[in-house]
């Protein structure tokens, strides 16, 4: 069927609008582009500081990068204008805001660029107000401690923010690292101080900002260890005073620190006091009564950390005995040969003797006797070290009471001390011939245990060999007995030969046993 001319022109006219609406998505895809290219809003650059010195000047700078069109810019801190520029000739020329850095500076920069009717608004930059350090001081909680105390430094500066520290000790840095110190941010300390902790103390207190360093130092802090004092020792001497006896008590600490404040304390009751500012030791005078028990004494000493006492010690000086008597040892050599003579002087009673030596009613003096003997123990022990006939002799000890320069003299008995080259050489002699008696001895016991041991081998192998070389004889039967039995038959001569060849190789065996036992414990014994 053919279409009309009307149909016809209906029909195209649909086409053409189908063909518009599918284009209509392309043209519109194809304008985009167009659209987006447009500068809609601007996007400025910030640039400048994060941290500045108090009273420093600083520059912020402030751009639209891409944009060649005129532009004006405003800072802006803490969502406020600061400054405002007139319109630049492009954007992409930074305009520069400079600023003067006070307290109030700090905070949160960004600046506006403004193009026509356009603006945008760019990054943001938190500034920093440093304020540098200044009067810097190191506190201690303990500037004077003793051992094994807790010390902590403080290193305070009146001005600054930000600020870093470094400790000295005579001049010399203290880290982390090195022993004994910890550091805590301003802080130093010592858990358990020693003395050799003990100097001068410095700190510096610092801070940086862009490669630019400020310092404050503070003065040198002295710190003092001191040690503490050991237990106190008490001891007394007596001396004369006209017709007064007095007592010299001395009161002291082997190790510590003065001062320490010593007392002297009677049957509990302090008597006395004193305070040891450069030393460690304390005298005391007492009267005393010879023979007389005054009670018993203690030293006490006292410091801002301790308060000890001594061992008690009898007040009772007891005049010097009339026994007296010498005891002689002889000393010997690994070889055993005799090489000194020990002469100790004993007395019976007495507090504070004085002793003297006499060989042959001479006395002998310190200056004169050495090397040839040695005093010892305040003249007590008296030692013949290198001997030879002239030490032989008879010798004496006598002793008084040293606080009686006049007094009279308790003597012993006389002692006859002979050294000769005969009875140094005998000595050896006597030991060589008692090892060696000793050592035959030991042979002997041990030659007769064995004798014994074979005696008994034999008489055991004698009872066997009789047990085993017995045969029972024959027996008569009588003609009643009608019962037959079986007899054995009797050995034969050459059965019995081999029996008394076994039984003899038998002892030797246990004989050759025994030498070797013998041999043995012969050559360990020897």
């Amino acid at each position: 069927m053919q279409k009309g001319p009307c149909q016809r022109h209906i029909h195209s006219l649909v086409m053409k609008n189908r063909l518009t609406l599918y284009l209509l998505p392309i043209l519109a895809l194809a304008s985009l582009p167009v659209t987006i290219g447009e500068p809609g809003s601007l996007r400025p650059v910030l640039s400048g500081p994060d941290r500045a010195y108090l009273n420093t000047r600083v520059v912020f700078r402030c751009s639209a990068p891409g944009l060649s069109s005129r532009v004006a810019y405003r800072l802006i801190r803490d969502r406020r204008v600061l400054v405002a520029t007139d319109v630049s000739p492009k954007g992409d020329q930074p305009t520069a805001f400079p600023l003067k850095v006070n307290t109030a500076a700090g905070g949160s920069y960004q600046c506006r660029a403004f193009a026509g009717r356009k603006t945008g608004l760019s990054n943001r930059i938190k500034l920093t107000v440093v304020t540098p350090p200044s009067n810097t001081s190191v506190t201690s909680f303990l500037p004077v401690a003793y051992e094994g105390s807790r010390i902590v430094m403080s290193c305070d500066a009146e001005r600054g923010s930000d600020l870093k520290y470094t400790w000295h000790r005579n001049r010399k840095e203290v880290t982390s690292s090195t022993a004994g110190f910890v550091i805590a941010e301003n802080k130093l300390v010592m858990e358990e101080v020693t003395v050799d902790q003990e100097g001068s103390y410095s700190c510096v207190a610092w801070s940086v900002v862009r490669d630019i360093s400020r310092y404050s130092t503070s003065a040198e802090v002295k710190v003092t260890v001191k040690v503490k004092i050991s237990k106190p020792e008490i001891s007394i001497s007596v001396f004369k005073e006209g017709e007064n006896y007095h007592g010299n008590v001395t009161c002291r600490s082997s190790r510590g620190s003065p001062p320490v404040s010593f007392s002297l304390l009677l049957d509990d009751r302090e008597v006395r006091s004193a305070t040891a500012a450069e030393s460690l030791a304390a005298w005391f005078d007492v009267p005393v009564v010879i023979g007389l028990n005054m009670g018993e004494a203690r030293c006490r000493g006292r410091t801002e950390v301790q308060d000890l006492k001594s061992e008690a010690l009898a007040l009772e000086v007891v005049p010097v005995g009339a026994d007296v008597r010498v005891e002689v040892d002889y000393l010997y050599s690994a070889e055993a040969t005799l090489t000194a003579a020990r002469l100790s002087c004993h007395i019976s009673r007495g507090t504070f003797p004085l002793f003297s030596w006499l060989l042959n009613n001479s006395v002998l003096l310190p200056e004169e006797i050495q090397p040839q003997a040695v005093l010892t123990h305040q003249k007590k022990v008296l030692f013949l070290t290198q001997l030879s006939a002239e030490d032989s002799g008879s010798y004496r000890c006598r002793a008084r009471d040293s606080y009686e320069e006049s007094g009279p003299w308790a003597e012993s008995a006389a002692v006859l001390v002979r050294i000769t080259e005969e009875n140094r050489n005998s000595v050896a002699q006597a030991s060589l011939c008692s090892e060696t008696s000793q050592k035959f001895l030991t042979e002997v016991i041990t030659l007769v245990f064995c004798c014994f041991f074979l005696l008994m081998l034999a008489v055991a192998s004698a009872c066997l060999f009789k047990l085993l070389d017995h045969s029972p004889a024959p027996t008569n039967v009588s003609a009643a007995n009608t019962m037959p039995f079986h007899l054995s038959e009797p050995e034969s001569q050459t059965d019995t030969l081999s029996r008394h060849v076994r039984n003899q190789q038998m002892l030797v065996n246990m004989s050759a046993i025994c030498y070797l036992l013998v041999s043995a414990f012969n050559h360990s014994s020897s």
